[in-house]
Formats: C-alpha cells, structure tokens, sequence
C-alpha cells in the first residue's frame, strides 16, 4: 500500500532536544514522511537558528539543562510567531496550560508514537496554513478595531496588537463566521485540531485572552459574544457597520 502524500514534504522543522537519541527518533521520522530536519541539543541555540534557517515549525523539548524549554519559547515569541510544539515527559495539565499560555501550538507527551509525531505536525501546519487564505482584504469591525487579515496585523484605537498565534487564529476564525453561532467542538476542531474536541476549557481560556486584549470592557463585550450552553459568535459585521 503506497504512503499517502504529504502535502507539506520539505517544510523545515527545528527538533530542539539535549537526548541524541529522541533527536534521532524524531527526525527519521519525519524525514520518511517528506520533512527536513534540522536540530539544536541546546535552548541557548534556538533564536540563533530560527533566525538564520527560518524553519516552519519547531519541535521544543520542555525539560533540557541550562535555558528550558519555556524560557525558550518566552524569548522565542518576543521575536517570532514560528509554530512550536512543546515536548515533554510529564502529562500534568498545569503543565500543558503553561505552554499554551506561552503560545504553544500544542502538546505532546513522551513517548509518542511516530504516528502521533507526523500527524500533530502536520495537524499544526494546516491550522497555520488556514488563516493564510482571507475573508477580505481589511475588515473594520467598527471606528477602533481594524483586521488586516493580509499582513496578519490587528489595530485596536491607532494601535498594533500584538498577537500570540493560537490567539490570531481564534479571531480569525470567530470573524470568518461573524453573526454565526460557533459551538465549543467547532471552535476547537478548527482552531486546535479534532483531537482537541474534548477539552472546552481551553476555548474559555483563549476568548477571555481576546476579550483582555480587544474589548474596551472584557466583563461585558461587544464584539465577541457568548451563547450560553451553546459557544460563541462575533458581531454581524454588517449590523455593526450599518449606520
């Protein structure tokens, strides 16, 4: 039975790891899947990379000697938005909240298999990929809030805000669909990924980061709404702009 295609073969992925032979594990098996590999064994190499080689993902193991893995995604999202998949031996859920506080993309716990390895890689890959193609070249929510979905900018009163990706993808989504009532499985199907259907918290904690960043009052919003028992929708856009 032939292999199916990968439709992100020769994407570049940055596999971070001070175990030589979970780095050896990792990157036979996504080079048999079509990825290139590139690798660090320390935190303190990481920006130096992403800078130079620019992968398209990056595979960050939490616990590593000298800078771990969360002081390297701090520094990493004060300079860039490259996707990044934390690696990690412990399954504790303050643990996996921590990394997507940060602005992880997603999770995974040791061991894997390299079925799990592949599949959240390109999992993650597609999400980027989705909020690439655009609703409209800018949209003007209102006088103060203004998506430029093309340069991926959102400007709040005059002003660039800034962002974590995970975020960036919940307000494209949520905008996608404005006026549409969008449940708590749908919402974490497409921003998260259909393993991620099950887990509704995680949708609660990334609206109530929006609302902090957007809304001029987060205790009472008017721009993304909550549908008790059932989701969330973003305002009619074009209610909002009809004078």
């Amino acid at each position: 039975m032939s292999t199916p295609k990968n439709e992100f073969a020769n994407r570049l992925i940055l596999v971070v790891d001070d175990e030589e032979r979970m780095v050896r594990f990792i990157r036979l098996n996504l080079e048999q899947d079509g990825f290139r590999v590139t690798e660090a064994y320390r935190g303190e190499d990481v920006l130096e990379i992403v800078r130079t080689k620019m992968p398209d993902l990056v595979l960050l193991d939490v616990m590593m000697p000298g800078i771990d893995g969360f002081e390297v995604l701090r520094m990493l999202r004060e300079i860039n938005n490259v996707p990044v998949i934390m690696l990690t031996a412990k399954g504790e859920e303050n643990d996996r909240v921590r990394g997507l506080e940060m602005g992880a993309d997603d999770y995974i716990t040791k061991p894997f298999s390299p079925r799990e390895l592949v599949s959240r890689v390109r999992a993650v890959l597609r999400r980027v990929d989705m909020v690439m193609g655009t609703p409209e070249d800018i949209i003007t929510v209102d006088e103060r809030f203004k998506i430029d979905f093309n340069r991926r900018e959102v400007w709040l009163d005059g002003k660039l805000v800034n962002l974590r990706p995970t975020e960036y993808r919940l307000l494209y989504y949520l905008v996608k669909n404005a006026g549409w009532v969008l449940t708590h499985e749908q919402i974490l199907t497409r921003v998260w990924g259909y393993e991620y259907r099950d887990e509704p918290h995680y949708v609660r904690l990334y609206i109530n980061y929006l609302r902090k960043k957007l809304e001029k009052d987060p205790s009472n919003p008017r721009y993304i709404l909550t549908e008790r028992g059932v989701g969330y929708r973003f305002v009619n856009l074009k209610k909002e702009q009809t004078p």
